[in-house]
């Protein structure tokens, strides 16, 4: 009788829900659907120019670009992959959150503010201030495509699984039809409302998942007497796996391997951060450097609040709904969270379940979109910017062809990103996002350190810091588990998995800082760019000349 129970609970996990509210958790879902196409719209009518859609004006303040920056960067990974790990698994789930919220601590002390004073829109803008131009603007243009690919996937992966959840639809078809429409979304929010749309859409996007995720954390407290002993006592007990769940090893402790592996992935989480190009370009749409301070600081206090509920409620999800139906809705354990906010409002079939249930799905899906939209305009941004502006047209493109450039990069990058998302479903969205943050590490991060405290990198350091980085850890992936030789691996009746590590940052980021320090030296002396490195250097320190 248990196992007939048991199975008829995981079918409607599996449905999120009865039929009858389905009109209901429907309607509300489009209505948040609506208006962040309306703020795009409205946003995209004040859009005027190459500085305006690359940079929104430099108009933001302080807290609105850090209400922007924490929409950027809490995804679809925080909220739903972050929390699904942390309801498998426990402790070592809780490392993701800390390596996320750690990785800020880096972008504060090292590159917001000299980033902002040196750039104009990309990140290339400071790469290539004091290098051979195209060269390294088309290595940077490269790179902050394949990190931004890498990022989105994560994305449309958990749109797939959350909208499959939310209609009670099931089966592949239905989630790569779903995959698509987010997909054009994304599209739409850049191409129509530029950064403006988009920083708008991320700041509504914020407050309604900080509301979100303090209204579950107060409903989960509540229900255990506002005692957190007593959540995380039910959480080890309903896990199966008693106090172990609540201590480390249960997901990297039991060969030397997967302690490397968390090794690797805490690295890749502390420093990625730095590198990613959707948020480096968020500290260029502020007006001065105190104002980029005063973001950054914004958005720690905002991030630091989210990360710690998040414990709380992948926790509170393995008590409450436990592991097996999480497992048997999302063998990832994607839709914890929607499962946790349906069983807070009553249960399946239940009115205020449904109602609850729809309200933070539709804010995940809003999260989701956010972070789409700002990963595809940065990579659009960079396309247009870098490569067609500086590289193709050499400097002699006009705004609106920058612009036209942006929109069709946009289609190019949506379709790439559409295409690989419907063949990486069975992967959990933190462990997609901890890969592109490796990427960015490896790639990005040394390059910008060199270029703005090393007087002798040069163009040559700068390419081999960009490539080497960038190939070591697309190569890394490919040959780890992440694509092959296990049951959640993207191919998973396939086998060429002879590198250990699913995340490859312990290996690929000393790479990348090695080959650009190997690379500055075998270029020898360039004493003309000893001399823009003065000019650079004052103008990171003090914010002079910049744009």
């Amino acid at each position: 009788m248990r196992t007939v129970t048991l199975g008829r609970q995981m079918n409607l996990a599996a449905g999120a829900g009865g039929g009858a509210h389905r009109p209901l958790i429907i309607g509300i879902f489009l209505a948040f659907v609506l208006v962040t196409l309306g703020i795009t719209f409205w946003a995209g009518r004040r859009t005027s120019g190459t500085s305006d859609f690359f940079a929104g004006g430099r108009s933001f303040t302080g807290f609105q670009n850090g209400l922007a920056i924490s929409g950027d960067y809490m995804s679809a990974a925080s909220f739903l992959g972050v929390t699904g790990t942390i309801a498998l698994f426990g402790y070592d789930g809780f490392l993701y959150s800390i390596g996320f919220l750690v990785a800020w601590l880096v972008s504060l002390l090292l590159v917001a503010e000299p980033l902002r004073n040196s750039g104009r829109f990309t990140m290339a803008d400071v790469l290539a201030f004091r290098m051979r131009q195209r060269p390294v603007r088309t290595a940077a243009g490269i790179s902050t495509i394949v990190v931004s690919i890498v990022y989105l996937l994560s994305q449309m992966v958990g749109a797939g699984s959350l909208v499959a959840l939310l209609l009670g639809v099931e089966g592949g078809t239905a989630k790569k039809v779903i995959i698509l429409g987010v997909g054009a979304l994304m599209v739409v929010y850049v191409t129509v409302g530029g950064m403006k749309g988009t920083t708008w859409v991320q700041m509504v996007k914020a407050g309604l998942l900080m509301a979100g995720t303090t209204l579950l954390a107060v409903l989960l407290l509540h229900r255990f007497g506002w005692n957190l002993s007593s959540l995380f006592g039910a959480a080890g007990h309903a896990s199966g796996k008693g106090s172990a769940f609540l201590e480390p090893g249960l997901k990297y402790g039991a060969t030397s391997v997967s302690k490397l592996d968390f090794l690797s992935l805490g690295v890749a989480l502390v420093l990625g951060t730095a590198g990613l190009p959707h948020i480096l370009v968020r500290f260029y749409t502020v007006p001065t450097a105190k104002v980029a301070r005063h973001s950054v600081n914004w958005a720690i206090v905002i991030i630091a609040a989210f990360y710690l509920m998040t414990v709380v409620l992948g926790f509170g999800a393995t008590a409450l709904v436990g592991p097996k139906l999480i497992k048997a809705s999302n063998p990832a354990g994607t839709t914890a969270v929607p499962m946790l906010a349906e069983r807070l409002g009553g249960g399946t079939g239940s009115t205020a379940g449904a109602v609850l249930l729809s309200v933070i799905s539709a804010v995940a899906f809003a999260t989701i979109l956010a972070v789409v939209a700002g990963l595809t305009l940065a990579s659009s941004s960079s396309f247009a910017h870098d490569l067609y502006a500086q590289v193709i047209r050499k400097g002699r493109a006009t705004e609106k062809q920058e612009m036209r450039a942006a929109r069709l990069a946009a289609l190019g990058i949506g379709a790439v990103s559409i295409v690989l998302s419907m063949f990486a479903d069975k992967l959990n969205t933190a462990a997609l996002v901890a890969l592109a943050f490796a990427v960015a590490a490896s790639a990005n991060l040394p390059t910008i350190l060199f270029s703005l405290f090393w007087r002798r990198f040069n163009t040559r350091g700068a390419l081999c810091s960009i490539y080497g980085g960038l190939v070591s850890a697309v190569v890394l992936v490919v040959f780890s588990p992440v694509l092959s030789g296990k049951p959640t691996s993207l191919l998973p009746h396939a086998d060429f998995s002879w590198f250990p590590l699913e995340n490859p940052g312990v290996v690929s980021i000393p790479i990348g800082f090695l080959l650009g320090w190997a690379g500055t030296l075998l270029a020898g002396d360039e004493p003309e760019q000893h001399a823009k490195y003065a000019e650079l250097e004052v103008r990171s320190l003090t914010g002079a000349g910049a744009h």
